[in-house]
């Protein structure tokens, strides 16, 4: 009991200093480890479809997979958080993510890749990044936007760093040592997830996983049945099980946030279309420059100067956003990002010279800095924190559906076509045309807020009769989400 306490008070540490600092610390070079390890992929697109014998569809499931995986996992990573706590899912996903990319290593076919660097490295991405993410908001309060602006800058770091590394080591070594050489590397989100230790919580209580008599869904008549060698209520048996499932699927995927909160809706319908052609540029910059000649070296360049940039302006925005004038519409501040993002694209194919390459790549950097610091910035202020875990899951399981389809699609479309402008004109498409819907929803959003407010201001002192005489209206007043209140009343 006494070895508990002490435990406890080793965990319980202030927050917004102290070890919050090492946490964002270790957070940082978790997002350079995870998010930005993704962004290297375009390097070994040509080198993989030779080897291979591939097309450009068949050679961008293996990085599609690899992203879906790293943003569907959500339901799987809050289940591990739940129960095991952040450091140990840190740490898990560290572990998978090393295995995946050695096993690579050694692949003889593309459907192979699919499975090692696809489907194992990318879950243990996910692992690693959403467990981070997710203590990262427990630990800071006060400074949380700041906080999530410089933990996003290891992503920057990540997006500088992989594509160089991934040049130098491709023309060193080859593809196959490549890949082994990065199953070390990812070892270090092991130690990362070291550092996030339990906190506690307001409540008292050590953020940790529950015991299992704890367990979501779980009842008293749920656990006689399952301890009973036999029962003759099977009906009832089997209609408690699927309640206890449905309970957990609600818990984990918070599909009740979905349809309660119009802000989360919206939110999250707009980024997964936003989805489609976010990642497409990453991938097929670097072949789009190599087709159009230029030089190997110089086209893995591209990718670099976009995250040094996002170095510098990431933390800017997260400044920005952190303003009071902010507060309650950073959904404006992203969606005019991801309006940016898409009109950049316009400049990449009017000319594939390096020059023209360079200035497109320093406006998408800005873009992109806007969207990195406010995504998940902007999911913290539509739903509580306490179910942030759950919302998340949710949200990156719909967007990982687009994830995965958007490249291979649009690899199809240059396959035919054999004209890789297709791929920004897509990516276009898909951005403008999500920046708009966000924007237009969320205004609508806030006048209808604004009129129920002021539908309200009469009623402030009414005559006792009135309640009896409409007691259905207050009421459905009453029950409408908190969360969208929240977001357009701030």
């Amino acid at each position: 009991m006494s070895q508990g306490r002490a435990v406890a008070r080793e965990a319980a540490k202030p927050q917004d200093r102290g070890w919050a600092w090492m946490v964002l610390l270790a957070t940082v070079l978790l997002q350079g480890l995870t998010l930005g390890f993704p962004f290297c992929i375009g390097v070994f697109f040509t080198d993989l479809q030779h080897e291979f014998q591939a097309s450009n569809s068949e050679t961008s499931w293996f990085s599609s997979i690899m992203v879906a995986v790293l943003h569907g996992g959500g339901p799987l990573c809050s289940i591990l958080v739940k129960r095991f706590g952040c450091r140990f899912a840190v740490m898990l996903g560290g572990l998978l993510s090393s295995v995946g990319m050695v096993s690579s290593s050694f692949c003889k076919s593309i459907s192979q890749l699919y499975l090692t660097a696809g489907l194992i490295t990318g879950l243990g991405l996910c692992f690693s990044f959403q467990a981070g993410l997710t203590v990262l908001g427990y630990y800071f309060v006060r400074w949380r936007t700041l906080a999530n602006a410089m933990a996003s800058t290891g992503v920057s770091l990540g997006f500088t760093l992989w594509p160089l590394l991934s040049q130098y080591l491709l023309d060193e070594m080859g593809w196959r040592n490549t890949f082994l050489i990065f199953g070390g590397i990812l070892l270090n989100c092991c130690v990362s997830g070291a550092i996030m230790r339990p906190i506690q919580l307001a409540s008292g209580s050590l953020l940790q996983s529950p015991k299992p008599a704890e367990e979501p869904g779980r009842t008293a008549e749920e656990a006689q049945l399952s301890n009973g060698a036999s029962s003759p209520h099977s009906q009832v048996q089997e209609q408690t099980r699927r309640t206890a499932c449905f309970q957990i699927l609600q818990k984990y995927l918070a599909f009740d946030i979905f349809c309660q909160n119009k802000g989360y809706q919206i939110y999250t319908i707009g980024v997964t279309w936003m989805m489609m052609g976010f990642t497409l540029p990453h991938l097929y910059l670097v072949p789009y420059a190599i087709h159009n000649g230029l030089e190997e070296r110089r086209a893995a360049l591209l990718i670099s100067v976009i995250g040094f940039i996002n170095i510098f302006i990431r933390p800017l925005m997260g400044l920005l956003s952190g303003h009071r004038v902010f507060t309650g519409r950073r959904i404006y501040l992203f969606s005019l990002a991801v309006l940016l993002c898409g009109l950049s694209n316009f400049i990449c194919v009017t000319s594939a010279e390096f020059t023209v390459l360079i200035i497109y790549c320093i406006i998408l950097s800005i873009a992109m800095s806007g969207i990195g610091s406010l995504t998940f910035q902007v999911l913290m202020d539509v739903v509580e924190m306490d179910r942030f875990s759950s919302a998340l899951g949710l949200f990156t399981i719909l967007e990982s559906i687009t994830l995965l389809i958007g490249p291979p699609l649009t690899g199809l479309l240059v396959d035919i076509s054999n004209d890789f402008r297709y791929v920004f004109y897509t990516s276009s498409f898909f951005l403008i045309s999500a920046a708009l819907f966000m924007v237009l929803s969320f205004c609508a959003l806030e006048k209808k807020a604004k009129l129920k407010e002021a539908s309200k201001i009469p009623l402030n002192n009414p005559p006792r009769h009135q309640y009896n005489e409409m007691p259905a209206e207050p009421q459905s007043e009453s029950q409408s989400p908190p969360a969208v209140i929240y977001i357009t009343s701030i």
